[in-house]
């Protein structure tokens, strides 16, 4: 399944939102992305249209198992990405930036491999 990585990167936003708030709304990922509101509101309708989240009356949003799935891929790539470039030395800031790059490009093959390769040579949070 491909999606755009704006898309990968609206749902990963999501997820990581959920993660420290529980509740998500788009006020909360125009904020966390520094986009505009009606930037958000057309990619949510975008996203709810495509299976990817609900929206309820109160305007809280979900991920559905679709969603769900590519947030929880991106997510894992954008943190095993992160730790690992800073443990090469690359600031924590820097490192976030690459990996959120890299994050979306690399091949499912290759990031299994990376994954395998740094494997108890980077420490777990």
């Amino acid at each position: 399944m491909k999606i755009q990585e704006s898309a990968e990167n609206y749902l990963e936003t999501i997820l990581m939102l959920k993660e420290e708030k529980g509740a998500v709304r788009s006020i909360d990922i125009a904020r966390k992305m520094d986009f505009s509101k009606p930037s958000i509101s057309r990619a949510m309708s975008l996203l709810r249209e495509n299976g990817y989240i609900t929206m309820d009356k109160e305007g809280l949003i979900d991920l559905t198992d679709a969603g769900m799935e590519i947030a929880s891929r991106i997510y894992e790539r954008h943190r095993l990405l992160s730790k690992w470039l800073m443990a090469l030395g690359v600031s924590p800031e820097t490192a976030s930036e690459d990996a959120c790059r890299i994050e979306h490009d690399v091949s499912d093959e290759t990031f299994q491999k990376i994954k395998e390769h740094i494997a108890g040579r980077v420490p777990e949070e």
